[in-house]
């Protein structure tokens, strides 16, 4: 089983020190990281993503580092990728309605981390959700999270593939 969290921050500070800890957390082996991004919406809307140094830390794999990548896409650039590949990326949305990552989460994603905001997203493969709790707590973030059983993961990375092909 694997968890998609995103929490959203009002402030960028808040972001970028829980982003920080996150690694940490990683390091101490209170969560296992399959993969970790920074996103920051300035004032008009325009979101940034920013990426830790290196996929190698998380022990990413190319089908897992392409479907990390293509859920926070498809989490914060939907409109501009849903114009320009909307029957692509049909095969995927309707899998990812089958598995946790439906219509309702994405746009609850989309509800909460809004302009002015930022969000730390992490896919985790493992997590102690009391230390990890306790650990961001400080920052007070708003958590948005879902979970994919293994079969779901892989269900969206064939089909991620096949919509890349």
């Amino acid at each position: 089983m694997a968890d998609l969290i995103v929490i959203a921050f009002d402030t960028e500070p808040d972001a970028e020190a829980a982003y920080n800890r996150i690694q940490e957390l990683q390091n101490d082996l209170v969560v296992e990281l399959a993969g970790l991004a920074l996103v920051k919406v300035d004032g008009d809307g325009k979101t940034r993503v920013e990426y830790p140094g290196s996929a190698a830390r998380f022990g990413l794999g190319t089908a897992s580092g392409a479907l990390f990548g293509t859920l926070v896409g498809i989490l914060f650039f939907v409109p501009v990728v849903g114009l320009v590949f909307g029957g692509l990326l049909g095969a995927l949305f309707a899998a990812m309605d089958k598995s946790g990552l439906d219509a309702e989460f994405r746009q609850r994603v989309q509800n909460t981390v809004t302009a002015g905001k930022s969000a730390v997203i992490l896919y985790a493969t493992k997590l102690t959700a009391d230390k990890f709790a306790a650990a961001l707590a400080p920052y007070h973030g708003t958590v948005v999270q879902t979970s994919l059983s293994h079969d779901q993961e892989r269900e969206l990375v064939h089909d991620l593939s096949a919509t890349s092909a």
